[in-house]
């Protein structure tokens, strides 16, 4: 059982391991501030990091609170189902780097909306790929605020959801500091760092799990199975969503949201314009796919290890945390257990990781958001004429301000809410309402602004609709809202349906749109995309 640090004296390592993580991350943002000096300096970085180095911070970017903390607990309470997870997030950058990821750094500037307004009608389309990309942001946003309460409420050993709250606005703080000051080169900075960090603390609890069953995953496999007291129906199908057919498709359409999500999430897709070319952005990818292809399988040894080595049963801390506490309770057991030296310094550690990886997705969220609302919707929509790079990037710091403080009074009152369904409606709504437009535009000559439009609000639409007439919010004991049912729709996981419907959407948009301008620059879209030529000035025209 976890023994809080507050309880086992060690309170004062967890709070110097937290300081010494935002004081590093501090000094990072500081550090790259006075660098940052043009809008291609706050929204990319300049264009001047490597392929490596942008690649550690894409990273770091996706590995987020719900991957480190989520999966692990997902694994260690349901076996082969909760690996699944990992399978699908990894699966989903083969999808990214084969359709999105080169196409897109070639053919925009600074934001998703460049790549399609570069065909299209600037005010409608960048109004909507604003809306669809803040959307998207303030519910991943809301799941790591959350997470951030939760983590650090569990590790001083308090329940109160006022002190909760007080993480909340403090890391929400951080945050808006982060972004104001650093812009995307201190984001990526401390994204960097983060991703060093957390592979560090996985390669070390992963090895100190396998030593334990003599480097035999069979073993390992065997111990886990037996003391999740399932037995060999943990290493089977079907515990999470069950073997029923609406279960099977439950779980289909959250694997379809999960692998085609990545590819249309906003704050993924900016990294690929901090590079110089677009073989950095090929370079970006792999090395990506490389860190985070290692890092998911080693979650294979932090949840089955969590499930072998803790106890997980119903009633338990961690059954209680629905998973989420899995991985610094393993790290404690590994080092030595409750109220060991080790134990305690392990379990430290990994907080101070997951803290940091909290604090680096946040940024790049936020900086997305507020990129978005600054170039997307002030500079080519509100603004009456074009305004300066000045003024465009005081805009985008007041909008990361507004975003921050919009995120900590939703992340509050949410702190009861379920992180994992916040983070699978993100990738549900990036799959249904970006992922379509993108496509369409690269490959689909036809597709206009109309269809563009059609595109990300249905699929916005859909993805959030089904969800609020779903099980997650009404209809059961589990549900969000209880004591009412106004659930029609029986899946909890709405890409199966949504993401179909963002596709239609965008087809039906463009026959009935009368505009054909987009075709004519279809061709320089084309060349732009496969050579990069002109992508300085995608958005200018």
């Amino acid at each position: 059982m976890l023994i809080p640090l507050a309880e086992t004296g060690n309170r004062t390592l967890t709070i110097s391991l937290f300081s010494a993580v935002v004081a590093v991350t501090l000094y990072i943002t500081w550090w790259a501030s006075r660098q940052n000096k043009t809008t291609a300096d706050y929204y990319a970085g300049g264009r001047n990091f490597s392929g490596a180095q942008n690649g550690l911070a894409v990273a770091g970017d996706y590995m987020s609170a719900a991957s480190f903390l989520g999966i692990s607990g997902s694994i260690a309470l349901y076996g082969y189902d909760g690996f699944l997870y990992s399978i699908g997030f990894l699966v989903a950058w083969l999808v990214a780097l084969l359709l999105v990821a080169e196409l897109l750094r070639n053919s925009g500037r600074f934001t998703m909306a460049d790549q399609l307004a570069f065909r299209m009608k600037q005010k409608p389309v960048r109004t909507a790929a604003a809306t669809s990309t803040i959307v998207v942001s303030i519910f991943y946003l809301l799941a790591q605020m959350v997470g951030a309460g939760s983590l650090v409420g569990l590790l001083l050993g308090v329940k109160s959801e006022g002190v909760k709250a007080g993480v909340i606005i403090l890391v929400g703080a951080l945050m808006i500091v982060y972004v104001t000051i650093g812009g995307m080169k201190g984001t990526t900075w401390v994204q960097i760092v983060k991703a060093v960090l957390l592979m560090t603390g996985t390669v070390l609890i992963t090895f100190l799990v396998l030593l334990k069953f003599d480097f035999n995953i069979s073993k390992l496999l065997g111990a886990a199975a037996a003391n999740s007291g399932k037995g060999e129906a943990f290493l089977q199908p079907g515990l999470l969503y069950g073997k029923d057919l609406v279960g099977q498709i439950d779980f289909l359409s959250l694997g379809l949201a999960l692998v085609l999500g990545t590819a249309g999430l906003p704050h993924i897709l900016i990294r690929f314009y901090t590079v110089p070319d677009s073989r950095s952005a090929r370079r970006s990818v792999q090395w990506a796919i490389g860190l985070i292809g290692a890092f998911y399988l080693m979650t294979l040894a932090l949840g089955f290890g969590a499930a072998a080595l803790i106890n997980t049963a119903k009633g338990s801390p961690v059954a209680e945390s629905k998973g989420n506490i899995a991985s610094p309770t393993l790290a404690e057991a590994v080092g030595g257990g409750a109220g060991s030296v080790g134990g305690s310094i392990l379990l430290a550690l990994i907080a101070a990781v997951a803290f940091a990886t909290i604090l680096a997705v946040v940024a790049g969220l936020t900086l997305t958001s507020a990129s978005s609302f600054a170039h997307d919707l002030y500079a080519n929509v509100i603004a009456k004429t074009k305004p300066s790079e000045k003024s465009e990037l005081r805009v985008a710091r007041f909008a990361a301000i507004g975003i921050g403080a919009v995120a900590i009074a939703l992340a509050i009152p949410a702190q009861k809410l379920n992180i994992a369904f916040l983070v699978a409606l993100a990738f549900a709504v990036a799959a249904s309402a970006n992922l379509p437009s993108l496509l369409f535009n690269l490959f689909w000559k036809r597709f206009n602004t109309s269809g563009a439009v059609w595109s990300i609000y249905g699929g916005l639409i859909s993805a959030v609709g089904l969800v609020v007439f779903s099980p997650v919010v009404s209809g059961k004991p589990t549900s969000m809202i209880t004591g009412a049912d106004f659930a029609w729709f029986p899946l909890s996981n709405p890409g199966i349906v949504s993401i179909p419907l963002g596709f239609l959407f965008g087809v039906l948009g463009t026959y009935l749109g009368k505009d054909r301008s987009s075709e004519d620059r279809y061709k320089e879209l084309t060349v732009r995309a496969l050579t990069g030529a002109g992508a300085e000035t995608a958005s200018k025209h």
